[in-house]
C-alpha cells in the first residue's frame, strides 16, 4: 500500500495540494500545482499516539525523532525548544514527533523506555538510535545526520 500523501497549503495562492510521500525526501522540493511555488513543508513537531504511531512515524518516507515527554518533566521541557528549532532547520529531511508518555504508555513499554526525555530516531519503522536526556543541539544534530546518511545509503543499495 502506498503511503498516504500529505495534504499542505500553498502560502502563495492558498491552494490546497495533495503531496505524494516520496515528494517530501531529501533534496526534493515539492511545488503548488496551481501556481508553481514552493511548497512549505512541516516545520514543527506533530503530536502522535500509540493509536497512530505507526502510521505516522512507521511508515514515514524520512527519519522521523519521536520525543517522548511528559507535562510534569523540567528537562523535557528544556529540550523542546532546542527541538522546534531543529524541525525548522531540519524540515524535508527529517520530522519531529511528539508522543506523552502518560497519555500513551503502550508506545513506551513497547521502546522500553526507562527514563524522560527519550528521544527516538526512526529510519524505516525501526529504531536507529535513541537519546536519553537533555543533550545539546550540536549532539542531536549529530546523531541525525548520521541517521540521514544511513537512510539515504540504504535507499541507493536499493535502487538498481
Amino acid at each position: 500500500m502506498p503511503d498516504d500523501p500529505q495534504l499542505i497549503d500553498c502560502t502563495s495562492c492558498g491552494a490546497l495540494n495533495r503531496v505524494p510521500a516520496e515528494k517530501i525526501q531529501p533534496g526534493l522540493a515539492p511545488v503548488c500545482g496551481r501556481c508553481k511555488t514552493p511548497l512549505p513543508l512541516p516545520s514543527e513537531p506533530f503530536v502522535v499516539t500509540d493509536a497512530t504511531f505507526e502510521n505516522e512515524v512507521g511508515r514515514s518516507p524520512v527519519p522521523v525523532l519521536v520525543d517522548l515527554w511528559a507535562p510534569w518533566c523540567g528537562p523535557c521541557r528544556m529540550i523542546a525548544p532546542i527541538l522546534e528549532q531543529l524541525a525548522t532547520e531540519m524540515s524535508g529531511r527529517v520530522r519531529f514527533a511528539k508522543l506523552n508518555v502518560d497519555e500513551n504508555p503502550v508506545t513506551g513499554e513497547r521502546f522500553n523506555v526507562q527514563g524522560i526525555p527519550t528521544l527516538l530516531i526512526m529510519s524505516g519503522g525501526r529504531e536507529v538510535d535513541r537519546i536519553v536526556g537533555v543533550y545539546p543541539k550540536p549532539e542531536i544534530v549529530r546523531r541525525l545526520e548520521s541517521a540521514i546518511a544511513a537512510a539515504t545509503a540504504k535507499e541507493s543499495a536499493a535502487k538498481p
